[in-house]
């Protein structure tokens, strides 16, 4: 693979593979590490790579590998600016509103974190990332059947989870 498709193979999907390095290692510093890795160890493998039926997958496995490396490794985990995780067009509501919609997006980060591996990959790889299940598939290994089950898991734990923090359930 030359410089050329590399390019426009592999740059394209570093905006997905940032966000997926957020995610796990909840720190914008650590997830643009994380990543220059991944794109250095795709290049210096780059004649490999056409090898694979999906580069994308390998290079989201890679990703999740590696941040999960690192979080073992260092044992510890920051949290993330706010900031990072896209903001609501914040000019046209209240600061109210506002406050309102932070708190519930840092419950949300904090319930995600509270899952299970798989059940945190799966849900953002569907939900975040919008991949099919085909391509979860690919990068997770599962069988379509238990990626269902597991993303059907994580909802409704979160889901509960949700519920009962904010005392919804009576």
């Amino acid at each position: 693979m030359d410089l050329q498709a590399f390019k426009q193979r592999i740059l394209p999907i570093q905006n997905r593979l940032f966000r997926l390095a957020t995610m796990f290692l909840r720190n914008r510093e650590d997830a643009e590490d994380a990543l220059q890795d991944v794109l250095m160890r795709l290049w210096s493998n780059r004649q490999q790579l056409d090898t694979y039926q999906s580069v994308e997958a390998l290079a989201v496995q890679m990703t999740k590998n590696l941040c999960l490396d690192r979080l073992k490794a260092h044992a510890r985990q920051k949290p993330v600016d706010n900031a990072d995780l896209g903001t609501v067009a914040t000019t046209q509501l209240s600061p109210y509103r506002q406050t309102e919609l932070a708190d519930s997006a840092e419950q949300i980060r904090q319930l995600m974190d509270e899952l299970p591996d798989t059940q945190k990959l799966v849900l953002h790889l569907r939900d975040v990332e919008e991949y099919s299940f085909e391509e979860i598939e690919e990068v997770t290994g599962l069988s379509i059947n238990a990626i269902r089950v597991t993303l059907s898991r994580a909802r409704q734990r979160m889901r509960d989870s949700y519920l009962k923090l904010n005392n919804y359930e009576a």
